[in-house]
């Protein structure tokens, strides 16, 4: 049995892959916004979290290599932490990470 692994299409970056899809011109730029909108959200939510994570590692004035033994991650990871290299992480990892240093978070819906 062979498995075909060509793709015979790839959407360009900046492309509207509901366009390629088949969905209607107006269909397609209506789901494009809303998942670019859905992004950006969730961009601004990891955001957000690292910046905790950075103001927690910095009013403690910790080295990375002791903020990644308590987050329980690699001192790379804090770095990514720090330099809120945001697609590298996803929500619950960044949630899990502020839950070991204590603090609270809270979730608001609107």
């Amino acid at each position: 049995m062979t498995i075909e692994t060509n793709s015979a299409h790839v959407t360009p970056a900046g492309g509207n892959v509901f366009a390629d899809l088949g969905f209607s011109p107006e269909q397609s730029s209506v789901l494009k916004a809303n998942s670019q909108r859905i992004i950006s959200e969730k961009l601004a939510i990891k955001n957000s979290l690292m910046g905790e994570l950075a103001k927690w590692i910095d009013d403690n004035q910790l080295k990375q290599i002791e903020a990644a033994e308590i987050l329980g991650v690699s001192r790379p990871r804090v770095s990514d932490v720090i330099n809120k290299k945001s697609m590298k992480f996803t929500i619950d990892a960044l949630v899990d990470m502020l839950a070991r240093t204590g603090k609270n978070i809270e979730l608001s819906v609107r």
